[in-house]
């Protein structure tokens, strides 16, 4: 039981470093714009992660648990090789400032270490299928997104002063800031949700007897569920997930903060609105979808999209191209780390 305990520490390490290092999707472009000072940005954003969980259920965290790795190859070892690869991935990432999806550096650690155990025969197709297939959705939905956005917004602001349209859009800001923050911790920490409750449910279903690590997790409606065959996120792991990520954007990210806020584009407190707008529409669709959708893809989508709209110039397309490059390379660079991880433990002990 102590192994399984420090491997829930692990996944909540993960999820820490998810907030840690995606705090600046959610407040970059409200930095940047000087509508909310860095302090601020960062509480603004970490209350709205943490209340998350009262609008979005759990069908994210229920693709993470059981539609990346056939649940009978899935056991501590497996799961220890996978939080391993995504945060020495997101470690790795962040110290060179490149806003790298945490999401896909799970579900690549999730395929190297389920590989090596099983085989090809241990992935679950489909569901990595669907989650590659997001690579390049996620981002052209931003982008597309915020272009419809920026036509329409710009069109519309046009007929007003420039000073009344910059003093309205640093209020507006807030709103947008705050429905991306609460798309961000709807999606992102239902996948630490996932590995968690993939752990506790252990041999459940499969008839054996309720541990009392269990027992502290799951009530007993939830216990009689998993023992049906439901794969169930318990309300417990629900709150403790969305506060570890929430307590992550709180110590914020500041290396990729100014990526994401002035490397890519220059951005007005109207543009920062399109792109959070944009941004957080397409991850609430990919959340209700059950889709483990990146968050920074699509932000980073989004900002590009509503920058080339004012001009493409605006641009600092060499910045986009070496994020782009990071994207390809998160799921087999986690997926490496993950199966080098997974071997040694097992050969080890």
């Amino acid at each position: 039981m102590a192994w399984i305990i420090f491997l829930i520490l692990l996944a909540l390490f993960f999820d820490y470093l998810n907030g840690f290092h995606d705090a600046a999707n959610a407040v970059s472009t409200v930095i940047s714009t000087r509508v909310l000072s860095p302090r601020f940005a960062v509480w603004w954003a970490a209350f709205f992660n943490f209340v998350a969980f009262l609008i979005f259920g759990t069908a994210v965290a229920k693709t993470i648990g059981a539609g990346i790795i056939h649940t009978q190859f899935i056991d501590a070892n497996l799961v220890f090789g996978a939080l391993v690869g995504a945060c020495g991935w997101n470690l790795i990432t962040w110290w060179f400032g490149l806003p790298s999806s945490s999401s896909h550096a799970l579900i690549g650690g999730l395929i190297g270490a389920g590989l090596l155990k099983g085989g090809p025969q241990a992935l679950v197709a489909s569901g990595i299928i669907k989650t590659v297939a997001f690579i390049f959705i996620a981002p052209l939905l931003g982008f597309l997104f915020s272009t419809v956005v920026g036509i329409i917004v710009f069109n519309i602001a046009n007929h007003f002063k420039p000073s009344k349209v910059d003093g309205f859009f640093r209020r507006a800001e807030l709103f947008s800031a705050a429905a991306y923050s609460l798309g961000y911790g709807g999606n992102d920490a239902q996948k630490t949700m996932g590995i968690i409750s993939m752990l506790l449910i252990g041999g459940m279903a499969a008839g054996t007897d309720v541990t009392p690590l269990q027992e502290f997790f799951y009530s007993h409606e939830e216990l009689m569920a998993v023992h049906n065959g439901d794969f169930i996120v318990p309300f417990s792991v629900v709150i403790i997930c969305q506060a570890a990520i929430a307590i992550g954007t709180l110590s914020g990210g500041w290396r990729i903060v100014k990526t994401m806020g002035q490397k890519i584009t220059r951005l007005r407190p109207i543009d920062g609105f399109c792109a959070e707008a944009a941004a957080g529409s397409s991850i609430f669709i990919a959340s209700f979808l059950g889709i483990p959708v990146s968050t920074t893809h699509t932000i980073t989508g989004a900002i590009v999209g509503i920058g080339s709209l004012r001009r493409l110039s605006g641009v600092h397309w060499g910045v986009a191209r070496r994020i782009i490059w990071a994207w390809f390379i998160t799921i087999p660079a986690a997926a490496l780390i993950s199966a080098l991880a997974y071997g040694i433990k097992v050969w080890l002990f």
